[in-house]
Parts: C-alpha cells; sequence; structure tokens
C-alpha cells in the first residue's frame, strides 16, 4: 500500500500522496513530522495558501520544481530569492515572489478531499491564518 499522510488545515482534512519525483524532499520532510504550523494567503502567487518558513533550511535543493502548480499540489521552496515556504495550490497557481517567480519542489499532492480546497482558500483569505497539521495517516 502506497504510503498516505494526512493534512487537517482550518476546518478541513485532506489526504496527501508523497510525489515519487521528489524522493529528497519527502525523505526530508517526512523526519519532521507531525508537522505544525500556521496558514495564510498567498501574496502574489494567486489560488493558494502557504507557510512562510523564514531561512529555514531542510536540507534539500530543487527536484521536480515548478513554478505553475495544480489544485493540490504542495510545494516546498528552499529558499534564495525569497525566504523558505511550502504553498498548496487550490486553483490557478502561478507561484512568485515580490522577487518574481519562483519554482517549488512538488512533493505532495492531495488525493482525497480536493473538492473542499477552494473552501480553505476561502476560509484563509477571509478569516486569517489557520492551524495546518502534517502527519503520517
Amino acid at each position: 500500500m502506497e504510503t498516505r499522510w494526512i493534512i487537517t488545515a482550518g476546518a478541513h482534512r485532506f489526504v496527501a500522496a508523497p510525489h515519487p519525483d521528489a524522493p529528497r524532499t519527502v525523505a526530508a520532510f517526512e523526519r519532521l513530522l507531525p508537522y505544525r504550523q500556521k496558514l495564510i494567503h498567498v501574496r502574489w502567487s494567486g489560488e493558494a495558501v502557504w507557510v512562510p518558513l523564514g531561512d529555514f533550511k531542510l536540507g534539500v535543493d530543487f527536484e521536480n520544481h515548478t513554478s505553475h502548480p495544480s489544485a493540490g499540489d504542495v510545494l516546498f521552496y528552499p529558499g534564495g530569492y525569497s525566504e523558505a515556504e511550502l504553498l498548496i495550490a487550490y486553483g490557478s497557481c502561478c507561484f512568485s515572489s515580490k522577487m518574481g517567480q519562483l519554482a517549488g519542489n512538488h512533493f505532495l499532492t492531495i488525493v482525497e478531499g480536493r473538492e473542499h480546497l477552494a473552501a480553505l482558500g476561502r476560509q484563509v483569505l477571509w478569516q486569517g491564518a489557520q492551524d495546518i497539521a502534517i502527519e503520517r495517516a
């Protein structure tokens, strides 16, 4: 059976599968589980929410990176032009910052609960920061 992770964000629960093309990011992030943070709405990228991580170092570089995630894609940006961050796309998105376009490692894909992603985005946009927890299923 394939590994699954549970993402609880705001009032929503999602099931995510690690992406096979980002094994270093998956392995490094898995060592942080269970992971808890605050989720806020993006400023530059469109329909997405993010966890700002400042100068946090996960110990991985770019792999399977993209600037155009699809709804349900979870990216890790290791830092460089902007601060490190996690990004969860819930709709149309072009990953960027005030420094310009960025690319993040697509390391998780939400496979259950995708129909609630837009509601999560609206909740974060209109109600502010929400708790997020990521853990093994």
